[in-house]
């Protein structure tokens, strides 16, 4: 494939920094033009939009109506089949011993019919495997092939036990799987191969996996799953280069049989690995469940396109129940599968539906599905993306999250991640996911502001990285423990940002902090309020957060937020502040010409995603804008309603997608129905660029609009789940 180049635009924004304001998040090259990464040769895969799995269950042969299907896919579009080929069960007539055939298979060649139809419509087909069970004749054969507990025992299946766990390390993957895709791949020709569970469940302490792990590390296998025991995460580190040699060597022995087909992995482990050598992936997050909100699906496909860039990135989403018992036969609502689909989306994957079992029960969902496929058909100019537009990006960390935490104040270390993102979609702003491994100069270009959501665990590279951006004139808004400790988990004696941030570690984290406030306070001078303080103005004080870095100033800072200790709640009596207000802040905020630096020493986006308190989060999306320090991308005025926004160009168009999450089941799924809200929305085009038309690309409206001062002005009177703005330039 041809390297796809996006002319980008450049635009001095905020003061003395100058940034594309158009620009991929994955570019790698000179601010005038940007070069989208894509894969070595040409690969099928990459134009189908619109993608449809089948997860058969082995009786499915013989009792379901392949025509059907085929017809179903022409109908709906789909332009890519996602089918279940081999692995525990066989869908087709394999001659390897002990790979199963389904009892119901006969002569027919289940999976052989479905390929030539999907073929005839000029589909690309990528099948799927499955390692992860296998049967008892398999176990007499080859016991070694089997999962072995920590008690020496091997591993039943925990759904179904005439099943045995699999060894995803040792050799059942590495010889008998190889010679599954190497008949597959040889039969049908795919543009890939799927594997699903492939990757292994837990600790495995069979012969294989004793023996490689003594010779990588000199150690015994853990005894532990706790993810900050050294012997385990060096046991996670040695799962990861030998999953990633399984995959490369299940991808070479594709490529030996078809060079244009390839492995694709799915959930492997290292998103920074995933995104350099992957060249398609399908995110397998088929639906919510319990307090996931929406937006969750949106979050993980930044999270992916952070690494990959613009490389296909297409969302598996389930028609069927997605809770801890798995009812898989029964179907989502409508509202919940659109509003899941919309945000997936949005965030710029190509959606897959995937119906386990081919014979039909409850049938509901297939309109669902149409109306969803003929809306994206319609709108397909405007869905192939060629880079997101957004000047904000939150900052994600896999070493974080691997090795820090452990301390009673570090619970839940997820929490301040998800409080800032929900922060930023009730601000109805567009932002990304990013990297903390990709934090040089090209990767961060298009960026005016990161967000570091208690990104703790840092390298002395990564903080020079920060560092770096900063002195370009990029704005920061940290919290809590960020840079406090190195890569490795290891804690420093003063944060690695110590400099940035204008404060010393003081050797302690207070919490929880039981009855703690924020006093708000005007300055003294002039008697205005500091922007951070917008609409809170009258408060006089709000609650603080539950945890606390204690931090000595380096320098002055303004103190629009002052802490107010901790005192008693009980009895009724005693609830009254022992002292009335200290001279500590509760932010710390410092300006540099364009570079603006908000540390908050508080937990405040962690106590946000816990409490859900108004004023935390009118506070965090305040002290946001003021460290943009620019006017916004995006404003969308809807009063009442949650929308989240992403903004993205194609060649020759701009699209803003507006979904709506005004909800009473926003966080607690599933929804029930969509409540219309409408919106204005105004949005700014590039410099010198003239619009030329626009369109509601899901009503099919053609609204009426105007431009000022290079920002395209519009009424959306209609949203239900989504609507798509397609913008046409000249």
């Amino acid at each position: 494939m041809d390297r796809r180049k996006f002319l980008v635009h450049s635009a001095a924004i905020g003061g003395t920094l100058s940034i594309t304001n158009f620009s991929p998040v994955a570019g790698r090259s000179s601010p005038e033009e940007q070069v989208f990464f894509s894969a070595d040769g040409e690969t099928r895969f990459n134009n189908a939009m619109r993608w449809a799995q089948l997860a058969f269950v082995e009786s499915d042969p013989g009792n379901y109506d392949p025509a059907f299907w085929l017809d179903f896919f022409k109908k709906i579009r789909a332009q890519g089949a996602l089918l279940s080929a081999g692995g525990i069960v066989a869908f087709y007539p394999t001659a390897i011993p002990l790979h199963h055939r389904s009892d119901w298979l006969n002569n027919k060649d289940v999976l052989g019919e479905l390929v030539k139809g999907c073929r005839k419509m000029n589909m690309s087909v990528i099948l799927r495997t499955d390692p992860h069970a296998a049967r008892q004749n398999m176990v007499d054969a080859h016991p070694d092939y089997i999962h072995v507990s920590a008690d020496g025992e091997k591993r039943r299946h925990w759904a179904n036990p005439d099943l045995w766990v699999t060894c995803a390390l040792g050799p059942y993957n590495f010889e008998f799987m190889t010679e599954v895709l190497r008949e597959i791949t040889t039969r049908y020709k795919p543009d890939g191969i799927f594997s699903n569970r492939w990757a292994g469940h837990g600790v495995c302490y069979c012969e294989h996996c004793t023996k490689n792990f003594k010779a990588f590390s000199g150690l015994d296998l853990p005894g532990t799953s706790e993810r900050l025991d050294p012997t385990y995460r060096k046991w996670a580190q040695w799962r990861m280069e030998r999953l990633k040699e399984l995959w490369f060597h299940w991808d070479a022995t594709i490529r030996k049989i078809d060079s244009g087909s390839r492995f694709i992995p799915n959930g492997f482990p290292d998103r920074l690995l995933t995104g350099k050598h992957a060249d398609l992936f399908f995110a397998d997050q088929q639906a919510r469940s319990g307090v996931i909100p929406p937006w969750s699906n949106a979050k993980g496909a930044k999270k992916l396109r952070a690494t990959m860039g613009m490389k296909p990135l297409v969302g598996i989403f389930s028609v069927g129940v997605e809770e801890e018992y798995r009812w898989k036969d029964s179907v989502q609502t409508e509202a919940e599968t659109r509003i899941w689909v919309a945000e997936g989306t949005a965030a710029g994957m190509k959606p897959c539906f995937v119906k386990f079992s081919a014979v039909l029960y409850d049938k509901r969902w297939l309109k669902t599905i149409d109306n969803i496929y003929q809306t994206h058909y319609k709108a397909e100019r405007y869905l192939k993306n060629t880079a997101p537009i957004a000047r904000v990006g939150i900052v994600y960390s896999e070493n974080t999250e691997r090795n820090y935490g452990g301390k009673p104040w570090q619970r839940n270390i997820g929490d301040h991640e998800n409080g800032m993102y929900h922060a930023l979609v009730e601000s109805s702003m567009p932002f990304e996911m990013v990297n903390d491994k990709l934090l040089d100069e090209n990767s961060l270009m298009p960026f005016k502001l990161l967000i570091l959501p208690n990104i703790a665990a840092l390298s002395d590279q990564q903080c020079g990285q920060l560092r770096s951006f900063v002195a370009r004139g990029g704005s920061l808004v940290a919290t809590y423990e960020t840079s406090l400790y190195d890569e490795e988990g290891k804690q420093r004696s003063n944060f690695g940002l110590a400099d940035v941030f204008g404060v010393n570690y003081d050797n302690e984290v207070e919490g929880p902090l039981q009855n703690s406030y924020l006093r708000l306070k005007a300055d003294a001078s002039t008697g205005d309020f500091h922007p951070i303080l917008e609409n809170l103005q009258d408060a006089y004080r709000i609650i603080n957060t539950t945890h606390q870095v204690t931090v000595k100033q380096a320098m002055p800072f303004p103190k629009p937020l002052t802490i107010i200790p901790t005192y008693p709640d009980l009895p009724m009596e005693d609830v009254y502040p022992r002292v009335a207000d200290t001279d500590n802040p509760g932010v710390f905020l410092r300006e540099n010409g364009a570079s603006r630096v908000g540390y908050i020493p508080g937990d405040m986006d962690r106590a946000y995603w816990q409490l859900m308190n108004h004023d935390h989060g009118r506070l965090l999306r305040n002290i946001i804008r003021w460290a943009l320090n620019e006017s916004p991308l995006v404003e969308v005025k809807s009063p009442g309603s949650v929308i989240d926004v992403a903004l993205w160009r194609q060649q020759g168009s701009m699209s803003a997608h507006l979904v709506n999450l005004t909800n009473p089941m926003m966080m607690k799924g599933p929804f029930r129905e969509l409540i219309p809200v409408s919106a204005e929305a105004s949005i700014r085009i590039p410099k010198g660029v003239k619009v030329t038309g626009m369109k509601l690309l899901v009503s099919g409206e053609q609204p009426v609009f105007k431009v000022e001062n290079d920002v395209v002005k519009v009424r959306v009177p209609h949203i239900m789940d989504h609507e798509i703005i397609g913008i046409d330039l000249a």
